[in-house]
């Protein structure tokens, strides 16, 4: 019983178990197909406790043990519970040249194959950060660190929400200081409160970068209350922000010519979320690059004025980048999180002709694309979020029910989705067409960790 899984990742062992030291490791090697999310982390390896939620309100605590501690090779965490016996023993050792054999060694009553395809993720989670490290250190001014560049200090807005839980975890395992602005009082050092329509002006002093990605659910039926609350979710707390780092970007300015030191701490970036929905709900087979003429539509009109609420920053000199993001794909939430239990039961199926565009992201691979867009000085302007190959729905449907090892057998009519989001909804959102392409980043040189659905899918969870 219990289970021994090894594999061998591309960085020495000191930067391996340092990874793991950081805060957001947890969630980083989390697979998403479990419904677990991390409570609290451990603030040790030694004698810490990480907290995991499960359903029913029932909680993990793994608290680690200070005689298994053996920096940088080895630590362990045993579970309190007396319901389930549970130890996992971490181990590092050198493989090779800056290569790291990884061991996880779990003594408990489960059987390896329960167990198999968790580890098979997380050692996979794992090279592949490790990578977009490296990667990082060759487009940021690297340092050579482990970090692979220089630390940052980055504030975020939405850090609570889908992309932001998962995106703050990448930029702490990278080694950067996040400062989440909430909109509650602070709980700790690491929150500023953030008033959307009114920010303090200290609000963004000591930061080099901006990560923007609050804004209301598209989800939902688009009544005239919804669609306010989708636009005033967005444009004016957008243009408020970019205001205030206009304003901290002068007077940095100022400072540097009064001859105050510079460096870190001296705003750079100004990124926030976009959504592919700028090219419209229907472009046919067009393929649609950044260049691309915005299209019509509610959606059209709301993604060009969050975009245009950024101009302020870009007025002041930082180099200001909107994330275009296309259908992002997670078991955690969005459209994955409705369609799988529907395939899993065999009830999935291609909605309508099938013929539409898919502009799908893997959600790892969108938050490498927020990580370029802080650290890249030559990325700027707008950048679609997709994935390099679209699919058409039915071939989508046809490899997530492979994937999963369901037919597909079921196509969903068009009324179905008029009747949950009315004509407007279904027309912008669940029979939205856009043949969509990464073009700014292709000329960048951009690695993708999953370009091909099928593997993004079997990633995803957890099929190998």
């Amino acid at each position: 019983m219990g289970l021994t899984y090894s594999s061998v990742v591309d960085a020495s062992v000191a930067d391996v178990f340092s990874w793991h030291t950081r805060p957001g490791a947890v969630t980083r090697l989390t697979p998403p197909w479990l419904p677990v999310r991390v409570l609290r982390e451990a603030s040790s390896l030694r004698d810490g406790e990480a907290v995991l939620g499960l359903p029913g309100g029932l909680r993990w605590t793994a608290v680690h043990q200070p005689g298994d501690y053996d920096p940088p090779h080895a630590f362990a965490d045993e579970l309190t519970s007396p319901l389930l016996p549970w130890r996992h023993l971490h181990q590092f050792s050198v493989a090779g040249e800056r290569t790291t054999l990884v061991t996880d060694v779990v003594e408990t009553p489960l059987p390896a194959r329960a167990l198999r395809s968790m580890f098979v993720y997380r050692h996979r989670q794992l090279a592949a950060d490790l990578a977009a490290l490296a990667r990082a250190g060759q487009i940021g001014p690297g340092t050579g660190a482990a970090t692979g560049a220089d630390p940052l200090t980055i504030a975020v807005t939405g850090s609570g929400g889908l992309i932001g839980t998962a995106l703050t975890a990448l930029l702490t395992t990278s080694g950067h200081q996040v400062i989440r602005l909430v909109r509650r009082p602070p709980r700790h050092a690491g929150e500023r409160y953030w008033r959307p329509e009114d920010p303090a002006p200290g609000l963004l002093d000591g930061v080099d970068a901006v990560i923007h990605l609050a804004g209301a659910s598209i989800g939902g039926r688009f009544t005239p209350e919804r669609k306010a609350e989708i636009r005033d979710s967005r444009i004016l707390p957008t243009r408020r922000l970019a205001e205030l780092a206009a304003s901290n970007a002068a007077s940095s300015a100022a400072s540097s010519l009064a001859g105050s030191a510079g460096g870190s701490g001296t705003l750079k970036a100004f990124v926030t979320a976009s959504a592919i929905g700028i090219y419209g709900p229907d472009r046919g087979d067009e393929v649609l690059t950044e260049d691309s003429a915005r299209g019509e539509g509610f959606l059209a009109d709301v993604v060009a004025d969050w975009e245009d609420a950024t101009a302020p920053a870009a007025a002041a000199g930082l180099r200001a980048v909107q994330v275009r993001t296309g259908i992002v794909q997670t078991p955690r939430g969005g459209m994955l999180r409705l369609l799988s239990p529907l395939f899993e039961a065999g009830l999935g199926g291609r909605l309508g002709s099938g013929k539409q565009w898919l502009a799908w992201i893997g959600l790892d691979d969108l938050l490498d694309i927020y990580l370029r867009a802080v650290l890249d000085p030559q990325l700027t302007g707008p950048v679609n979020a997709v994935a390099p190959e679209p699919a058409r729905n039915a071939d989508y449907t046809r490899t997530l029910a492979a994937v999963l090892h369901r037919p597909a057998l079921l196509p969903v009519p068009g009324v179905g989705p008029r009747l949950l989001l009315g004509a407007e909804g279904a027309r912008e959102i669940a029979q939205a067409s856009q043949n969509v392409r990464p073009e700014r980043l292709i000329e960048a040189g951009h690695e993708f960790r999953q370009p091909e659905l099928e593997g993004a899918l079997r990633h995803l969870f957890g099929r190998g």
